[in-house]
This record gives structure tokens, C-alpha cells and sequence, in this order.
């Protein structure tokens, strides 16, 4: 290990989180309704007001995770907490047993309610880590409700909304990858901000990890796949239960890794370091570089347009957990794909112009065009939180040297 080299990329991740923290608080924060607007162009000018609820939760935790790393600023704590106002007073859809919605105007008027339980999972996420900054315990309490309420549905109790599951369940239902995944990722913060309620927490983070092994790894296909039948059968006569989401079981190893190095599981993490070694070997692209969007276990065509895309978010992914592997295991070539992620982030994504990073590449490793730095499902999340817990990395691994 270069301590030199790696000093030199932890100075480029702390600069980067720099610029892209000061992009959303300068164009993202709504001043006048509060909350965060996410639909912004390369430049930071906004081309929807349309607000996601999804963001308003994890922009409300990124800034009070900032906190808890590098200490309290006024403005970032005035930041996590415009969203978590927002969302209070206009997110929560009373009518269906506190279920939030998944859009709401500039004003805060509800625009759509979708039956996925992520902004619950969100909103608890950004609630515990303010509490956790601030000792609020009102936010607290707010968690620990929106957490039960993600934990009852995803369980088999009855949405409120009455919208039902996505397909007839009569002709087919089954589970999906991103439920425990979530829930897994939840319930870690939980356990950290929230020790009254540890040995709750404890028993929920293992079943998580049970489920996922249970029912969505499959060695025999060398990958994790996103939608089994109920019983983990895997169901390769149609496009959806054959897909494969490289990015996402990536982002689900590091949130398994933070589970092991928890508990002391180091067999664990071999399994989960297995998971990785698939998802980079399927969805690495070798001609043009980057991570594919999605791919099919079978090699058949996947349905969906935007497969061969290079998203943000997966390269985010790859770079903790490339980094967490490394740090767990001793083994080089998760350093080697940390380096290499970076590589391609650097040249593609980054905007050294503007500041954040591009969302959007086309295969070739291109921005879309017209580039966007966020939307509906990109806000300051996913590359805040790989630069923080990178950066935290780098100085622990470097401290070693």
C-alpha cells in the first residue's frame, strides 16, 4: 500500500465533497417553502419544481451525517433540518395511515403516492441521524414510527393506501432484493443512535441478512438476483426475474461488511466479498470502462432501455465497498478496484467546471445530453455518503501505514 498515492486520493475525495456539499446548499435548498430541490441541471439551475420525497429524507440525513463526522455547522444542521420540516408538514399522507407520497409540488401539495416503502425508510433514516446530532427527541419518535410502519409492511400487513402489490398476486407474486436490503441499512442507524432499543434492532439487522442469503444469493448462477418467487426460487422465464443490478448488490455488500465488522462475522464477510467478486465481473464494462446498469444472469437481453447506461450511484457503491473490502480482507485487487472506480469517476462523472458530478453517462462514457446533476431519484445522497465513508477510510487506512 502507497501511503503517498493514497493521500493524494483522499485529498481529491475531501476536495470533491467540498464542491459538491456547496452545490446543494447554493442551488438545491428552497429557501422560500423549504425542503430541497433535486432537478437541477449541470449548472445548478433548477428544471422542475416537482420535489421527491425519497430526497427530502436523504438530503435530511446526508447534512446531519455531515455533522456527526466532522462536527455540527450551522448550516448544515439548518439544511437537514428545512427537510425534515418539509416533510413533516407536507409528506405524510394522513388519510393512509401516515403512508408518504413519492412526489409533492414546490408547495408541498401531494402529486404521487407510490406503494414502495422507501420514503418511510428515508424519512426514518434522515429523523435518527438528526436525533442522533441533536438529542431531538420528537425526531426520535418520528424514526422509531416510520420505521415499524416499513417493518409491518414488508412483513405482510395491509398498506393503507389500499394500492395492493405491483402484479396480480394471483397469477404472480414474490420478494425483492431491495426490501431487506433497505431495512438492513435503516435498522444499522438505528442501532447506533438508538441502544434502548438494541437488542430490537439487533434481531431485525440478522434477519435481514438471513432473508438476503435465504432467498436472493444463488451461487449456482454466480449472482444475487433482484426478484425471486416467494420461497427464493428463482423464476429465469421472464426478463424481471432474471435481472441482475451490479450496482445494487454492490451497495448491498458494504451494508452486509458493516454488519459483519458489528457482529465479528469473518465468514460473513468472505460472502459477502463473493458478491462483489460477481457483480464487478458481470457488470464491469471491459471495452469502454464503468459499471453497467443491468444485466441478465442468463446473458440473454435486458429489458430495460437504459441497461448499458453508467449511472452515478453503482460507481459510488463500488468505491465503499472496493474500499471496506480492502480494509477487511488485506486483499489488493479491492484496492485496485477502488483505484480503477476512482480512475473513471474522475474523467466522467466529476465536473470540475460546476462542481457535483454528472448523473447520467452513456455507455461510451459520455453525459447525456442535456447533463444533469440531479432529478426525481438524484439529490445529495449517494455521492456524499461515498465521499464521507471513503474519506474515513483512507484516514484509517492510512494511519497504518
Amino acid at each position: 500500500m502507497d501511503k503517498a498515492r493514497l493521500q493524494g486520493r483522499q485529498k481529491w475525495i475531501q476536495e470533491e465533497l467540498e464542491r459538491c456539499v456547496a452545490f446543494w446548499l447554493e442551488h438545491g435548498m428552497d429557501r422560500e417553502h423549504g425542503g430541497v430541490y433535486t432537478c437541477l441541471d449541470r449548472t445548478g439551475e433548477i428544471y422542475s419544481t416537482d420535489k421527491s420525497v425519497w430526497m427530502q429524507g436523504r438530503c435530511g440525513w446526508v447534512f446531519a451525517w455531515l455533522c456527526h463526522l466532522y462536527g455540527a455547522r450551522e448550516e448544515w444542521l439548518a439544511a437537514s433540518r428545512s427537510c425534515l420540516d418539509f416533510m413533516e408538514k407536507y409528506c405524510i399522507n394522513e388519510k393512509a395511515g401516515g403512508r408518504m407520497y413519492f412526489t409533492v409540488t414546490a408547495e408541498g401539495k401531494p402529486l404521487r403516492q407510490r406503494r414502495y416503502y422507501f420514503s418511510e425508510a428515508f424519512y426514518a433514516l434522515a429523523n435518527a441521524e438528526y436525533y442522533g446530532v441533536t438529542g431531538d427527541k420528537d425526531c426520535l419518535e418520528r424514526a422509531r414510527r416510520a420505521y415499524e410502519l416499513y417493518w409491518d409492511l414488508a412483513h405482510g400487513a395491509p398498506d393503507p393506501t389500499g394500492m395492493g402489490p405491483k402484479t396480480i398476486p394471483e397469477t404472480r407474486t414474490g420478494r425483492a432484493f431491495g426490501t431487506p436490503m433497505i431495512i438492513l441499512n435503516v435498522t444499522t442507524t438505528l442501532l447506533r443512535v438508538d441502544p434502548e432499543r438494541s437488542d430490537v434492532y439487533a434481531q431485525r439487522a440478522q434477519q435481514c441478512v438471513d432473508e438476503i442469503f435465504k432467498y436472493h444469493v444463488k451461487p449456482e448462477l454466480k449472482c444475487l438476483l433482484e426478484n425471486v418467487d416467494v420461497d427464493g426460487t428463482p423464476r429465469l422465464y421472464y426478463t424481471e426475474g432474471r435481472t441482475v443490478n451490479p450496482g445494487h448488490d454492490i451497495e448491498g455488500v458494504w451494508f452486509l461488511l458493516e454488519h459483519a465488522k458489528r457482529t465479528g462475522d469473518a465468514t460473513l464477510v468472505a460472502k459477502a466479498a463473493q458478491i462483489f467478486d460477481w457483480a464487478i465481473e458481470a457488470g464491469w464494462d471491459e471495452e469502454y470502462g464503468g459499471l453497467l446498469y443491468f444485466t441478465d444472469c442468463l446473458g440473454k437481453p435486458p429489458e430495460a432501455y437504459e441497461h448499458d447506461m453508467k449511472l452515478w450511484w453503482p460507481h459510488n457503491e463500488i468505491l465503499i465497498a472496493s474500499l471496506m473490502l480492502y480494509r477487511d480482507t488485506g486483499e489488493e485487487k479491492y484496492l485496485l478496484w477502488f483505484e480503477r472506480t476512482l480512475d473513471y469517476c474522475k474523467e466522467h462523472f466529476a465536473d470540475p467546471e460546476y462542481g457535483e458530478w454528472y448523473g447520467y453517462l452513456r455507455r461510451d462514457g459520455k453525459p447525456t445530453q442535456p447533463s444533469t446533476k440531479g432529478s426525481t431519484f438524484k439529490g445529495p445522497f449517494h455521492l456524499p455518503r461515498a465521499l464521507t465513508m471513503c474519506d474515513r477510510m483512507l484516514s484509517e487506512l492510512i494511519g497504518q501505514v
